[in-house]
């Protein structure tokens, strides 16, 4: 599936199953309230927390997913193609971290 491709398909369902999209303020927040719990996942699978018996039946790939689900229901309210701004954003960092990761000491 391609983003533009993802792009519609969330927008046929937010316009069918969702009824309609959230404001752009309850979107974002529902964004951070994903993203938080992908935090919370990473924490405790690959940092140094533990888990909690509930936290036992976490899925990664899932919360991911949520979280991409809001930020396209964002870009479709507000307009932006993912696709060309992905795009514009990879030819900025070319330009802009051509040398710098390279001469970075603390990647070496």
């Amino acid at each position: 599936m391609t983003i533009e491709e993802a792009q519609k398909l969330v927008d046929q369902w937010i316009n069918t199953t969702g009824i309609r999209y959230f404001n752009e303020l309850t979107n974002t927040a529902i964004l951070m309230e994903e993203v938080g719990e992908v935090a919370r996942i990473m924490a405790r699978k690959y940092g140094e927390q533990s888990f909690k018996k509930s936290d036992e039946e976490v899925n990664l790939a899932d919360e991911m997913a949520d979280v991409l689900f809001v930020l396209i229901c964002l870009a479709n309210q507000t307009g932006i193609d993912l696709t060309d701004a992905l795009e514009q954003n990879m030819i900025k960092k070319k330009i802009r971290d051509a040398d710098r990761h390279k001469n970075n000491e603390k990647l070496k």
